[in-house]
């Protein structure tokens, strides 16, 4: 692949996309800034075979989560069987008691999930993590592959690629499954939030009205939003890009401006469809990844076709015991944090660092978990001229409707430090393309 046409054009691409203001916002410091998601050319390349392998791994992994949130908002028996300790449920921040006893339309919780993987050195695949709550980034693929076939047309002429473009009628058609009546839209908190683009991109291509929270009002146990003429349209499903607790005022976070009083209330009645159901929270916990190849056993009766990275609870005392025998071989993961924040390498450590770790550990076990450190087969990309090797997973997003969905496509993400495993754009990675074999 490396001598194609398609490699000349990288800049080009990358200036259209900045362009087209294809960009993510990050807050720090209390200052929110808009940057550049750094584009290389060089797709990485899954056989068609391969894929056949991961989509059936994923389908199976997305059904048993949608099972597992059903049962913790109702019967809870997986608890009751022992199978996943009650203190993983309740202690979690994205478990949410409101939730009890709700069923969303047609039974579905996750309706768009995003399945962090990366491929080992042994060529075996591994899941990383499960984004169950309002996963982003599939129209960075999209809309790169689109301005990848204007810069040079030979390329997808000469490779059997899968279409990438048909994400958009793949959520279309999510959306409109679990619609109890009404118009579809897209629920943003505005401009200033990190994915802005993608929420204006998504709403673009499926058809759906962008909105924010002041354009929807809750009247008569129904939705509605107020369109430019100041005309009432009732809403049936809610494509949500934001958080749990900024929904509902009402019934969250009392002090959100950005959320619509009462949506929950008449989501309860089946009146809307959120996407993606609020208390997805519970199942995307990194403490709760580690239970999910027995969600698969216990739910499906199957064994899971995808692995985990080889994980350990500190709640429990063997494997506390594990990791503090093996902490320099290990990364140690924040189960509150994401996007590559709250990740530490023991072998990066100092000493003191290691003994002021080891005492938080100590003291909050159900903080944290531990993960043998994977040695991720590198990825060619192309700096400054050169080849490259780095470090890259892959954000697999599987759509839930009255089947399970896995897109041929997805988004790979890559380290521009060669001395990083942390890809997240947040932390300065980049993307590229992601092409599925038809052939």
């Amino acid at each position: 692949m490396k001598n194609m046409d398609l490699c000349r054009h990288t800049d080009t691409v990358n200036e259209l996309l900045a362009r087209y203001g294809v960009k993510f916002g990050i807050y720090k410091n209390n200052e929110f800034r808009e940057q550049l998601f750094p584009f290389d050319a060089v797709p990485r390349v899954i056989g068609k075979e391969e894929f056949a392998y991961l989509e059936k791994g994923l389908k199976q992994r997305v059904m048993a989560l949608n099972c597992f949130i059903r049962d913790i908002y109702g019967e809870k028996q997986i608890v009751r069987d022992h199978v996943v300790p009650e203190e993983f449920i309740f202690a979690s921040s994205g478990y949410l008691a409101q939730c009890e006893g709700v069923l969303p339309p047609k039974g579905i919780y996750a309706h768009i999930a995003g399945i962090d993987l990366v491929q080992g050195k042994n060529d075996e695949w591994y899941i990383l993590e499960d984004n169950l709550r309002v996963p982003s980034g599939a129209s960075y693929p999209m809309i790169a592959r689109d301005l990848c076939r204007r810069s040079s047309p030979s390329t997808f002429k000469e490779y059997h690629i899968e279409d990438n473009r048909n994400y958009a009628q793949l959520l279309r058609n999510t959306m409109d499954y679990v619609n109890t009546g009404g118009h579809t839209v897209i629920l943003t908190p505005g401009r200033y939030n990190a994915a802005y683009f993608e929420h204006s991109y998504l709403a673009e291509k499926t058809g759906a009205h962008l909105v924010t929270g002041n354009q929807l009002i809750v009247e008569k146990d129904h939705l509605y939003f107020i369109d430019y003429s100041g005309k009432k349209e009732k809403v049936g499903a809610v494509y949500r890009r934001i958080s749990d607790e900024y929904l509902d005022p009402m019934n969250f976070n009392e002090e959100s401006l950005i959320g619509i009083p009462h949506i929950y209330d008449i989501f309860r009645k089946g009146n809307v469809a959120l996407l993606n159901a609020p208390g997805n929270g519970v199942a995307d916990d990194k403490g709760i990844y580690y239970f999910v190849p027995k969600m698969i056993r216990y739910y499906l009766d199957e064994e899971p076709i995808l692995q985990n990275a080889p994980t350990y609870l500190p709640f429990y005392e063997q494997d506390m015991e594990y990791v503090l025998e093996h902490f320099d071989d290990l990364v140690l993961k924040d189960v509150a944090e994401a996007g590559g924040y709250g990740v530490v390498f023991g072998n990066k450590m100092t000493k003191e660092q290691k003994e002021n770790f080891i005492e938080l550990l100590k003291s909050e076990p159900r903080r944290f978990i531990a993960q043998e450190v994977i040695d991720f087969k590198d990825i060619d990309i192309l700096d400054n001229g050169e080849w490259v090797p780095r470090k890259a997973d892959l954000r697999a997003f599987v759509l839930m409707g009255e089947e399970p969905v896995v897109w041929k496509s997805g988004l790979t993400r890559f380290s521009r430090n060669p001395d990083s495993f942390i890809v997240n754009s947040s932390q300065g990675g980049g993307f590229k393309d992601t092409w599925v074999l038809s052939r």
